[in-house]
């Protein structure tokens, strides 16, 4: 079986990974940190890295493209810096891409969020390249299994449906 791998950052790791687990396709999932200065990142000393997570997908059951306007209807890629109660660098909206075509696609979905009107303002999601992922520790992996009624601030927003932007035909 195929896998492809993506690495994205929305606030706190675990309420990100709760969601994104039970999605069709995703074969696995870890949070850690990613973005960042430091080597060896961990809870405590994470320096300028996103709380993030990693995801490996089967790209015959779902996309990137289907997993990233999932990203956009759990966080508010509107706020910089901060996810609910959560605030800081840490908690910033990012897409780690792998590749050129993740980074297509990402700049696309970015470009239907804005148009859609469904946030009060405009993406601030970093798109930038993905580096190192250091993994969280085992008390911040599968958080919220462990603990159903944990601190998350992503849901799913109901009847929450992206449009694509109508493509222009090139004269």
């Amino acid at each position: 079986m195929a896998t492809e791998r993506a690495v994205l950052a929305g606030g706190c790791f675990w309420g990100m990974q709760d969601l994104i687990r039970r999605r069709p396709g995703v074969i696995s999932t870890r949070v850690g940190y990613s973005g960042g200065d430091v080597a060896n990142a961990t809870y405590r000393n994470h320096g300028s890295h996103a709380e993030a997570i990693e995801i490996l997908f089967d790209p015959a059951k779902t996309s990137y493209r289907d997993i990233l306007e999932f990203f956009f209807q759990i966080h508010d890629p509107s706020t910089r810096n901060r996810q609910g109660n959560d605030v800081g660098a840490s908690y910033r909206s990012a897409i780690f891409y792998i590749g050129d075509e993740q980074k297509s696609v990402a700049e696309d979905t970015i470009a239907d969020v804005d148009a859609s009107g469904l946030w009060p303002g405009k993406v601030v999601t970093e798109v930038v390249p993905a580096g190192d992922f250091w993994q969280a520790e085992p008390e911040h992996q599968d958080y919220l299994e462990r603990y159903p009624n944990g601190y998350t601030c992503h849901f799913p927003r109901p009847n929450w449906k992206l449009p694509r932007r109508e493509q222009r035909k090139s004269a």
